[in-house]
């Protein structure tokens, strides 16, 4: 294809041509005939050096907070038995710019190194790749290429805050109180259900007196206790959000707690869209939910509710809103019965008043504004509860 230059070049020749015609100058002839001469020439010397390469991409790494920096490494390799010339190199990353190297040449089997830097933002998994190399002829007017090379995927994760501690998290004994959850990371030997014995099964976990009663191997199913777990649901539904800026510290925030769960051992699960909870055990998976959170203009949070009331196993309820409403109300409602504390993160630019039923309901309650701290307003929360329960 011809280059910009080699369009200008075309447009001249084709100019000198038609100027021939109309006034009969013989310099206007040969004028015009050596440009488009030069043009042919230079798509025919293009064709004959086409590129035959092999392209590595290195992504390091391959998944980072949103603001950090990745880098992208591209090892091009000339696969001809004879140099490639004026050689060009593009890598796109989604939405974030385009990298372009002027290579120059590429002797016959060797290797160049094309390297660059990437700043992450905004959040989201972005394809990186396929990168473009194209080759142009030693006049410039035409260039001959296109993709070539893997395309590989860069996740950008949400920005987080560091939080400390946590609020008061009420165990099924409310006259029990801890600054954190007491508990083996799966499960201990006080923690357990029964179920039938099935072949391949520890006989070291036999119940035996459970066995004596019903005349059949009962074996103990070890739980994580209730004070060890904990579901962060993030509110998706657009109309619950001011604006763009809300909905992202929403998600910053969901971001910021299931990390701190995660990292503190609870056995944590992420909703924050799809048709399942993505658990703590799977945190790349749980983050790259979140990478790629979109609010949606229709959505049924009580019905997404119900369907985690079925199967989730209780502990802590973490909402992360907008504007709360009766609708969140009405999730808190649903799954109160087996996620005995509710901590609700708002982000909001404005005072709203729904906020009194939450608190009504037993609700812990903290909102922050786009420009602040969730760190702070969860220090704040976790003094507050704890100087409460001081006092009393």
């Amino acid at each position: 294809m011809l280059t910009e230059r080699g369009w200008a070049v075309l447009g001249a020749g084709g100019a000198s041509l038609a100027l021939w015609v109309g006034f009969g100058e013989v310099e206007l002839l040969v004028t015009g005939v050596l440009l488009l001469l030069g043009v042919a020439v230079a798509a025919a010397s293009s064709r004959s050096a086409a590129p035959r390469v092999g392209v590595v991409r290195r992504l390091a790494p391959e998944a980072v907070h949103e603001g950090d920096q990745a880098t992208v490494e591209l090892v091009v390799t000339n696969r001809r038995r004879r140099s490639l010339t004026g050689v060009v190199l593009r890598d796109s990353v989604g939405t974030l710019g385009t990298a372009t190297f002027e290579v120059g040449r590429i002797p016959s089997a060797e290797t160049v190194v094309a390297r660059y830097h990437i700043v992450c933002r905004p959040r989201g998994v972005y394809d990186v790749g396929p990168a473009e190399l194209a080759v142009t002829d030693p006049m410039g007017l035409t260039e001959l290429g296109g993709p070539t090379g893997p395309t590989d995927r860069l996740v950008v994760y949400p920005a987080v805050e560091d939080l400390a501690g946590f609020p008061l998290v009420r165990g099924r004994d409310p006259a029990v109180h801890a600054s954190r959850p007491e508990f083996s990371h799966r499960g201990g030997e006080d923690f357990f259900t029964l179920r039938e014995y099935q072949t391949g099964d520890d006989l070291r976990r036999v119940h035996w007196p459970s066995s004596a009663k019903r005349d059949e191997l009962m074996i103990r199913q070890l739980e994580t206790p209730w004070q060890a777990r904990a579901l962060v649901l993030l509110d998706l539904r657009a109309l619950a959000y001011e604006n763009e800026a809300c909905f992202e510290k929403a998600v910053r925030g969901a971001a910021s707690v299931f990390r701190h769960l995660a990292a503190s051992g609870f056995d944590a699960e992420l909703w924050a869209g799809g048709t399942a909870t993505v658990a703590s055990d799977h945190y790349p998976a749980a983050m790259e939910r979140l990478a790629a959170a979109r609010p949606l203009p229709r959505l049924d949070l009580r019905t997404v509710a119900a369907n985690i009331g079925r199967t989730g196993r209780g502990g802590a309820l973490f909402l992360v809103s907008g504007v709360p409403d009766p609708d969140l109300l009405g999730v808190h409602q649903l799954l109160s019965r087996d996620y005995r504390s509710t901590i609700l993160l708002s982000a909001t630019q404005t005072d709203s008043s729904s906020i009194i039923s939450f608190q009504r309901a037993g609700v812990l309650t903290l909102t922050v504004r786009p420009t602040d701290s969730w760190s702070e307003a969860w220090m704040m929360a976790t003094n507050r509860t704890w100087h409460g329960v001081s006092a009393g």
